[in-house]
């Protein structure tokens, strides 16, 4: 990849290699809209079709222009990745040092002036209209180290593990950006022995606070009702690109309410995504084999490649009321079980359809090494009963009020990392309950 002629950090998220996506305002235009992330800059792309040769930069692109004026992605992933690969590649040739199309922005000054804007100008938007979400169970250290702690060594899996890809569906309308607050919840709660009879639980705000450090795929272009996407197909036909993902969860009302039918309050109250969207194709050169599964597995779920998911370097840090980070847990995402296109070859293998804007999840990513490879407060601290130490002489087994958990997410080296930025979020307070 060359260099730029937009002053680039080396250790930035941001470089020529990437070009993530995302929706921006700013103070003068209020009106959400779409942009890519340069460095320390962001690029309004509304701006740059307004003024630019757009017919030189983006040729023979039908429907681009108003994609990518719309206060969402979601028109401009349903272009498909065939578009998506042209864009990208024509908006690194206007960023890069000396080729065809720099001198359309880097020596417009006016241009420049109204199109590429700080970071610190902008407010961050949701990416996507997001229709549906589902979460999966993908990480395979993180099912076996929940597992052991419930039910046992011998018993750490469940017997269809192996086989397909374990998800629920869950509540895409408390999906909100980073920097949002998030609420703690309130819910029923056992404090008392479940085995004694007829145990009471409580109304009360969840004690158990925890972040889940997952990766999000966005889907790009529908199926139809009824019709399966092949495991082979869902890479290039439907796969948009790739965020960070915080599923919150309070585990206290988790374990109260989850039988027989799974997460519901526990799990419904928020979820933290990154703003930037790092299309399909910035992650290519990253990919990775993941966990091993020796199970033999029906054809659909058979990629035909070794490399199914990507190997990006993934951090939590938690930032306490007072203002001290620590970094307490880093992992990769190439410890998960199954791939994207597994999943949503296994999400539709009945017809069931998926629209442009779904978010798919891949479940608390954790590694083999323990403590300091887990995605979770739930197995650092294994289940509260031993304590995360943080700088100085603080400690925590799940989060308190005033917590800020901040996931971070890159590949590669400098001057061509390909990152995600943060998604961020701090704990409020719960919100007074109604008797």
């Amino acid at each position: 990849m060359s260099s730029s002629w937009v002053d680039i950090d080396p250790a930035s998220d941001f470089s020529l290699a990437n070009i993530p996506f995302g929706i921006i305002s700013t103070a003068e235009d209020q009106t959400p809209r779409v942009a890519v992330a340069i460095g320390s800059h962001v690029l309004d792309l509304k701006a740059l079709a307004a003024n630019a040769n757009l017919a030189a930069l983006f040729p023979g692109i039908d429907g681009l222009t108003p994609a990518l004026s719309s206060p969402s992605l979601n028109a401009f992933a349903q272009l498909g990745r065939p578009v998506h690969r042209q864009v990208r590649a024509a908006l690194q040739d206007l960023l890069a040092t000396n080729t065809q199309h720099s001198a359309l922005l880097r020596d417009n000054a006016a241009l420049r002036q109204r199109a590429l804007l700080p970071q610190t100008a902008v407010q961050m938007h949701l990416p996507m209209e997001i229709g549906d979400y589902t979460d999966f169970y993908a990480g395979y250290h993180h099912a076996v180290a929940v597992g052991r702690m419930f039910r046992g060594a011998d018993n750490a899996l469940q017997p269809n593990y192996l086989h397909l890809p374990v998800g629920y569906h869950g509540r895409a309308s408390s999906i909100v950006v980073s920097g949002t607050p998030v609420r703690r919840p309130v819910g029923q709660i056992l404090l008392a022995d479940p085995k004694m009879p007829a145990p009471m639980p409580e109304v009360a705000p969840s004690r158990k606070l925890d972040m889940e450090l997952e990766l999000g795929c966005f889907i790009s272009r529908p199926n139809a009702m009824g019709e399966a996407i092949a495991v082979g197909e869902a890479d290039e036909g439907h796969v948009f690109g790739y965020v960070l993902l915080n599923d919150w969860s309070a585990r206290d009302v988790q374990m109260w309410e989850y039988v027989p039918l799974g997460p519901f309050n526990g799990k419904n109250f928020a979820s933290t995504i990154s703003p930037w969207v790092v299309l399909a194709d910035a992650l290519e050169p990253f990919r990775a084999g993941g966990v091993e599964n020796r199970t033999v597995l029906h054809e659909y779920l058979r990629e035909g490649r070794e490399d199914g998911v990507f190997d990006i370097t993934l951090e939590v840090d938690l930032t306490t009321a007072e203002g001290d980070t620590t970094t307490i847990g880093r992992t990769s995402s190439k410890h998960l079980l199954w791939s994207f296109p597994q999943m949503i070859a296994h999400h539709t293998l009945g017809g069931c359809p998926m629209r442009t804007g779904d978010l798919l999840g891949s479940g608390t990513i954790s590694g083999p090494g323990g403590q300091g490879e887990s995605g979770s407060l739930l197995e650092m601290t294994e289940n509260g009963r031993k304590e995360v130490l943080l700088r100085g002489t603080d400690a925590r087994t799940f989060l308190r009020d005033g917590d800020s958990i901040t996931l971070r997410g890159f590949c590669g080296a400098e001057n061509g990392r390909v990152g995600f930025g943060e998604c961020r979020g701090k704990i409020a307070g719960a919100a007074q309950t109604r008797r």
